[in-house]
């Protein structure tokens, strides 16, 4: 379990960084408090983060004796992953609008924004590629805990540097930790066929 809440952990980290959830994060902060957006995001990954673990646990339970070939499509798809950070994923201003005209409870109104943001989303999918393989258990600890942690990390930089942020660097750098990821499951995979 530990090890896989500290990959799981580090691999969303680094898959939320550049992400627009971090952009919506810092963007409620302006109108809630810290404290309430990191609450409803935690809220939102939990619930989203669970549903992937699931089905990343009945897949990999479903196809344990084709271990090889999974791990080979889970390193494509870090790599697809790869791509799409180097992509770029950026909050429109109608996005950043409504996050800002939010009514209601800061807990509701950010839990919300952020469970819809997530389903579908790249992170969601590495939560779900690395429960076929890892403990579901520190799967979904480890993946929330990165999440909450990437997002509480882009409010406070946030609010230290307003927007000037080392956008590219973070891009670069993460796009090359999920290749590297990437990577190293395609060889795994690679050696549990040959």
């Amino acid at each position: 379990m530990f090890s896989a809440l500290v990959l799981s952990t580090v691999v969303i980290f680094v898959a939320e960084l550049g992400d627009k959830s971090q952009l919506m994060a810092m963007t409620f902060a302006t109108r809630y408090r810290a404290r309430d957006v990191i609450l409803g995001i935690t809220a939102a990954t939990a619930v989203v983060h669970l549903a992937s673990v699931g089905i990343g646990y009945f897949i990999g339970a479903s196809f344990e004796r084709y271990q090889g070939p999974i791990a080979i499509a889970a390193g494509i798809a870090f790599l697809g992953f790869a791509a799409w950070t180097l992509r770029g994923d950026e909050l429109t201003d109608e996005e950043a609008q409504k996050a800002r005209k939010a009514k209601g409870s800061a807990l509701l109104a950010v839990g919300l924004a952020f469970f819809l943001a997530e389903l579908g989303d790249k992170t969601m999918l590495a939560t779900i590629t690395l429960a076929v393989r890892e403990d579901w258990l520190g799967t979904w600890i480890g993946s929330t805990v990165g999440m909450v942690a990437a997002d509480a990390l882009a409010i406070g930089v946030g609010a230290l540097l307003g927007r000037k942020l080392p956008e590219k660097v973070i891009q670069y750098g993460a796009a090359a930790a999920f290749a590297i990821f990437g990577l190293v499951l395609v060889a795994e995979g690679a050696g549990w066929l040959g």
